[in-house]
């Protein structure tokens, strides 16, 4: 285990050099990681931890059974029914959207025998078991490996051979080997480093984030400064390469390579200057709005929301005229144009 030092705050981590594959695959040498839900999360970290030697099979129901299928899973030895999968696995990662878990817990709940583990990468269904009714059996570890991307990015990752950084927590350790087979598990999908945190930490950082930096709040502001432009009559694809094109091809990459200052000092003086001193009037701006945000999710008025709309009979279809919305929004649709010219794609 390594510590990090933040400002004076000591953190610890798990790196794959400490906890190696070849260990992770002795903890798990005697257990069958049971997969229920083949979508996002479920198959990415299936694929990984098959490729990585882990006996793993797969609980999937007609959405996603073929593409299981197509992808190396085998009917009746590594792919089941959801419920099926569950009576054969050991560890069950339950991997299902969140309306889902609820839905399907009364049948899946009874083949949670003593010993086997009840295997999250959310929070969301133990946080909120007033709305979920997940309450597991005492006589099972209920433990948690969360990756810090989609599912995409924790198979294309693991492809690329970087790995993803995940946060990891024990909520109920009933074998005395829960921190042992959490560790495994993480390793064992794709995880390039493990920090550890709690289920109701995950799920309430996680939320906020979903909804504010990371999609919801990214969106809207740069729509905002879509609009603007456009407004004052610059063409879509100056606004578009103003306000995406270069956050997502030239300044995000130096983020992430050496932090905000680093791209800071690596931009023009114009840039830097304005950069500066408009920083904090954007973050006392939407300070309230994520103030607004955090309550509601430790508050469960977030989870009802998604709960009740998740688990709507027609949610698929209502979600697919939401994406469409913005896929056929002019500003979505310059986007679309100018990706087509970039270099990769027009020498192809």
């Amino acid at each position: 285990m390594s510590k990090i030092n933040i400002g004076g705050i000591e953190e610890e981590v798990i790196t794959s050099e400490e906890f190696t594959l070849e260990h992770a695959r002795d903890v798990l040498k005697d257990e069958t990681v049971a997969v229920i839900g083949y979508g996002v999360q479920g198959r990415g970290q299936a694929l990984n931890m098959k490729d990585n030697g882990i006996k793993c099979i797969v609980g999937e129901g007609d959405y996603n059974w073929q593409k299981a299928i197509d992808e190396g899973f085998v009917p009746g030895e590594t792919l089941f029914p959801p419920i099926e999968a569950a009576k054969h696995g050991t560890i069950i990662q339950y991997l299902l959207n969140d309306a889902g878990q609820k839905a399907m817990w009364p049948e899946l709940k009874p083949q949670l025998t003593e010993g086997k583990a009840l295997y999250f990468s959310h929070g969301f269904s133990i946080v909120y078991k007033e709305q979920t009714g997940v309450i597991p059996p005492a006589d099972i570890d209920v433990i948690m490996v969360a990756p810090k991307g989609a599912g995409r990015t924790v198979r294309d990752n693991f492809l690329a051979g970087s790995g993803i950084n995940s946060s990891y927590a024990v909520f109920q350790d009933y074998t005395k080997k829960a921190v042992e087979r959490t560790l495994a598990v993480g390793v064992a999908i794709g995880s390039g480093y493990l920090f550890p945190t709690t289920f109701e930490k995950e799920v309430f950082s996680d939320l906020t984030g979903e909804r504010g930096v990371l999609m919801g709040c990214l969106a809207g502001v740069l729509e905002a400064q879509y609009n603007l432009l456009r407004k004052h009559g610059h063409s879509p694809s100056e606004a578009f390469n103003e306000t995406v094109e270069e956050l997502t091809q030239s300044l995000m990459p130096l983020v992430a390579q050496n932090g905000m200052d680093w791209m800071y000092a690596n931009c023009s003086t114009t840039a830097q200057r304005g950069a500066l001193d408009w920083k904090n009037k954007f973050r006392d701006a939407v300070a309230p709005v994520f103030d607004e945000l955090y309550d509601r999710v430790i508050t469960g008025k977030e989870t009802e929301i998604v709960l009740t709309k998740g688990s709507a009979p027609n949610y698929r279809d209502e979600l697919q005229k939401e994406l469409d919305t913005i896929k056929n929004s002019e500003m979505w649709l310059a986007g679309a144009a100018v990706r087509a010219l970039r270099p990769e794609r027009r020498n192809k």
